[in-house]
């Protein structure tokens, strides 16, 4: 079974039915479904959006906001989700840290790799908060980046859906899943599992993305034990 792991949850999924702000239904369920995965002995590391408070394109697209400052803001939701996230951990009896690519040592550690991993060998679940820290740069690079140098052997994109598939289920209902893909078919044909930065940086460092739907319980667990009915993989 996969020993460490980096799951990646949107911002829009910890607001629930409102759409906007923390569900803290959602985060007790998302704490829940992580700490299946420390008790089977999974060393976690997440990366959460922050797109339920503000997303930095969003933000500037009539031009009052710079895009870089509006970056810089959307940073900032995903910290709050961040600390969000720690306290949910914690409050179902796990130990958690937040390390924030931005510095703000009221809240969080600063980011910093080897202490990252010694966490995570002490068996405690790491929330990487505030992105990459550069602006231009989505949280799903942030979380493939950081996937990267803990080397986690898998990434998790924790969805409303359960896979890939080769146009939007939501739309279409002819659309067909796609099990298992490539790398370089994800990018030629544009298929958003992720940006395009995030899908090369992972074929660059062999890191399997896998897709799912984080609403179905014990989903993740099962995953990683090797059910691949659940998901699509890209790699």
């Amino acid at each position: 079974m996969i020993d460490r792991v980096l799951v990646k949850f949107s911002g829009e999924a910890l607001a629930g039915e409102d759409g906007y702000g923390i569900d803290t239904s959602i985060l007790k369920y998302i704490a829940s479904e992580i700490k299946e995965l420390v008790d089977a002995g999974i060393e976690v590391a997440i990366v959460v959006g922050g797109g339920n408070i503000i997303r930095g394109v969003s933000a500037a697209q009539d031009g009052i906001i710079k895009r870089t400052s509006g970056d810089y803001m959307g940073m900032l939701a995903t910290v709050i989700n961040g600390v969000a996230i720690q306290e949910a951990l914690e409050y179902i009896g796990l130990e958690a840290r937040l390390q924030s690519a931005i510095d703000m040592h009221q809240i969080g550690e600063s980011f910093i790799v080897r202490r990252a991993r010694r966490h995570l060998e002490k068996g405690r679940v790491v929330i990487f908060a505030g992105g990459t820290g550069n602006p231009y740069f989505t949280t799903d690079t942030a979380a493939t980046l950081r996937a990267s140098e803990i080397d986690a052997k898998m990434l998790i994109k924790a969805t409303k859906v359960d896979g890939v598939y080769d146009k939007d289920p939501n739309k279409f209902s002819d659309a067909k899943k796609l099990d298992e893909l490539t790398y370089d078919r994800a990018l030629s044909d544009h298929i958003k599992v992720m940006d395009d930065t995030a899908i090369a940086l992972a074929k660059e460092n062999k890191l399997p993305i896998v897709v799912c739907n984080m609403f179905e319980e014990g989903n993740l667990l099962s995953i990683l034990k090797g059910n691949r009915e659940l998901c699509s993989i890209v790699k």
